[in-house]
Formats: structure tokens, sequence, C-alpha cells
């Protein structure tokens, strides 16, 4: 029977093993003898109250994963503490006191734990489009029961793409539902901080424990460890008793674990285990639910043609998105004006690189034919029918404002018009539109769509 439960213990101290650092191991868990195994309650001897307080309050979680599946579930867990006491005669004796595990004690308190997690990033303000529409769903399965479905989470995506506010909104809503769960976000250039601040301090161990009692750990930008093989090697471990006690591992980067280079074998097998999601850069359509979300909740009078021209210009980032829509309404409030198309031109600017290519009369065509649902033949024609000549002077007034094109060339392009048949088109439309504020706001609205749209 002793051979047998050597033999078992002998299986837990390699699944250990394989959890913790190798000085853990020695110092923790190596003075360990298992003295019997009855009825379902396993016995372990270890030499002092020291290192059975030390295993009750760090390594517990991780010993009872690891005796449950080794001896089985419903297993006891008591200690028997050898003590070196000193008789009248001087003569040293083993005395031992046994111990048995509290079932009933709690983990550590969270109400005053710092989970890092921003207040503002939330899945109440997470749109949710067709770049992002699976991430996020797994997201909220996953705050619902933490490590029981998808484990690690691994979210990637290009920059401003939204992987770190989903990680926060996971974070938060896991707080929400299971407020006893000790939730943490940090990037991984901070934790390879922390862990050379350690290892200068000589506290490698304690660095490590610390993470160990995490319930939900969140690592943003964690190809950020490439190249970092200590970094690494401490994050395997941390990683391999999270994902063995059942705690849940969210991890976000650029690319594909496969992509990132330097990150170590191991480490990128174990990141490839759960769920990989993808988070696409967000279509012009999701950029403009955005812009309207926000400038819904912060009551921001931004007209519908400002927010199809930033969701058009600055499509691809989300982050800056809220810069525009930020810088805007500074402006507005410091030179005390509306947010319109002008004050839009002057911010955007600043944030998306200007396209200075000029239009050409061809992009122009096309597209009001688009808009108004005719032919370029018809457009080109030489009727004089209406609206058809109406879109044609159009056409002409544009294309003298938006292209580089001489009047003849226009002309050309556009029928074979003559000089001075392009000259009288220009000045009908400009003397229609300082009269018709209809007809001026139309013309606005056909030249921003037009540069938009090529």
């Amino acid at each position: 029977m002793k051979q047998e439960l050597k033999e078992m213990w002998d299986k837990c101290a390699i699944i250990i093993k394989d959890n913790i650092t190798p000085e853990q191991y020695d110092t923790w868990f190596a003075c360990i003898e298992p003295r019997s195994y009855t009825d379902g309650q396993l016995m372990l001897a270890v030499p002092s109250q020291f290192v059975y307080e030390r295993l009750e309050t760090v390594y517990i979680d991780l010993i009872y994963k690891v005796i449950t599946r080794v001896f089985g579930s419903g297993v006891k867990l008591c200690y028997t503490i050898r003590q070196i006491q000193t008789n009248q005669a001087d003569d040293q004796q083993t005395a031992e006191t046994t111990v048995a595990h509290d079932t009933a004690t709690t983990p550590a308190a969270t109400a005053d734990f710092d989970s890092q997690l921003n207040p503002r990033y939330t899945f109440d303000n997470f749109i949710e489009g067709d770049s992002n529409r699976l991430a996020r769903s797994v997201g909220q399965a996953i705050a619902k029961n933490p490590a029981k479905t998808f484990n690690p989470l691994f979210i990637y995506g290009p920059s401003g793409c939204g992987k770190t506010h989903l990680a926060n909104a996971i974070g938060w809503s896991i707080k929400q539902q299971h407020p006893e769960m000790r939730v943490l976000y940090l990037s991984a250039h901070l934790f390879h901080v922390q862990y050379v601040h350690a290892v200068r301090q000589n506290k490698t161990n304690e660095f490590i424990s610390f993470y160990q009692t995490i319930d939900a750990l969140i690592l943003d930008d964690t190809h950020e460890l490439a190249g970092q093989t200590k970094t690494q090697n401490t994050f395997f471990h941390i990683f391999n008793h999270l994902h063995l006690t059942g705690k849940q591992i969210i991890l976000t980067a650029d690319r594909p674990p496969i992509a990132i280079s330097g990150l170590e074998e191991r480490l990128l097998t174990r990141f490839k285990w759960g769920l990989q999601a993808e988070i696409e850069r967000p279509t012009k359509a999701l950029c403009r639910a955005i812009l309207r979300y926000k400038a819904k909740q912060d009551a921001i009078p931004i007209p519908e043609a400002v927010i199809n021209y930033i969701a058009d210009r600055a499509a691809g980032s989300v982050r800056d998105l809220e810069g525009i829509l930020n810088s805007l309404v500074a402006h507005s409030v410091v030179y005390k004006c509306d947010i319109n198309m002008k004050l839009a031109d002057l911010v955007m600017p600043r944030f998306v690189k200007a396209d200075d290519t000029p239009l050409t009369l061809t992009q122009i065509k096309r597209y009001l034919c688009q808009h108004y649902n005719i032919s370029e033949a018809e457009l080109c024609s030489q009727t004089r029918r209406q609206p058809i000549n109406q879109i044609r002077q159009t056409a002409i007034y544009l294309a003298s404002k938006l292209t580089n094109h001489t009047n003849t060339q226009i002309g050309q392009q556009l029928g074979g018009r003559t000089h001075a048949t392009v000259i009288h088109a220009i000045r009908h439309i400009q003397q229609l539109a300082d009269v018709d504020t209809k007809l001026n706001q139309e013309l606005q609205e056909l030249e921003d769509e037009i540069r938009r749209s090529r």
C-alpha cells in the first residue's frame, strides 16, 4: 500500500514540477512525504508549520487540482507537521501535529484588489460589427463561465481595431458576474518590467506566487514577449499553473501566435490550445455606428455628413475615430463654432494623411451617373432635356472645381462641348447655387461624396 501511495504521489510531483519553477518545487514540495490514503483522506507530512502555511496560502489550488487528477474527486487533504522537540535530558524527539485543510477557507479578499482594468471599456460601448462579432460573442461566453469554454482566448488583429477594449470588457464582465474572482489586466511589457525588477530584488518566487493567485489573467500585446527568453520561461510556468487550476487566460496580440517570431515553441503551442479570435479593421459601416454611438452618448451635435466623412477617411482605426471626435469637440468649444465639414477638414489632416491626388473627370462622371441613375452615354449626349442637361452642367461645374482639367478638356470629355458652353454651364450652376440654398447644400454634399468615393 505504501509503495502504491508513493507511486501515486510521484505522479503528482511530475505534474507539479511542470507548473512551477524548480526553485519553488525544491523549496516547498520536495520536502513533502505522503503518509497515508484511507477513506478518501490523503495525509501529507511536512517539516514545519511555515511550510504548511505556505502550501495552504499559495499552492492549495494547484495541489487540489493535481491530487484530484491522480487520486480522483472528493479527496480530503490533511497534514502532519513534524516538529523537533527537546526533552529534559536534551534528547531530541520528533513530535507531529495533524491539521486538516479547511475546505471553508475562502480566497483572498478581492474588494481591495486593483484589477488595472479601464472602466471606459465595457461591453455596453463595444459596438458590434462584422469585423468583431465572433470575438465579442466568445468574450461574453467566457465572462459568463470563465475557463469553462475557451481557455486560453487569443485575440489578435491590427492596432486600433478594439482588442484592448474587448479584453477589458471581458475582465469587467467577469468581475460583475463573479465578484469573488481576482481579475488582472496588464501589458506584456509591464509584465517583463516587473519580472526584471523581481529578479534584481531576488523576489522571483514572490513574483510567480502572486500571479498564480490570479483567477483571470489578461495579458495585452503578448507579441512583446518575443525574444525575452527568461520572461517567456517564467510566464510559461505561470500559464501552466493557471490553466491546470482552471483559471481563465486572455491574451491579445497584433498577429496570430504562429506569426510571432521569437516565441518559444512550448509557449506557442499553449497559446494555440484554446481559441484564436481575429478582430479585423472596422468597416466603414461600423465606423459610422461607433461615431453615432459616441456622439449620442456624449450629446455631441454632429451632422450625419461629418460622420460619413470621418468614417470614410479614418476607416480602419477605432482609436483614430475617438481622437478625431475629441479634437472636433475641443475645437468647437474653444472657437465657439459648430461641428461641420469645414471644421472636419481642419482637424482630419492631423489624424489621416490627406490624399492630394487631383480628381479626374472620369471619377466625377462615374459618381454622378451612379448617384442620379443615368448612363454615361446619356450624360455625354447632345440632349438638352431635363434633368440630364442640369446633371451635365453640374458635372462641368464640379470638374472645374475638383480637377486640373482645362475647360477645353472638360468639354471634350462631356460630348465635345465647346469652351464657351463649359463657361456658360459653370456660371449657370454658380448663379443658381448663390440663390438656392438647397442646391448649394446638394453641391457641397456631392463634392464631399466624390472626394470620399475615389
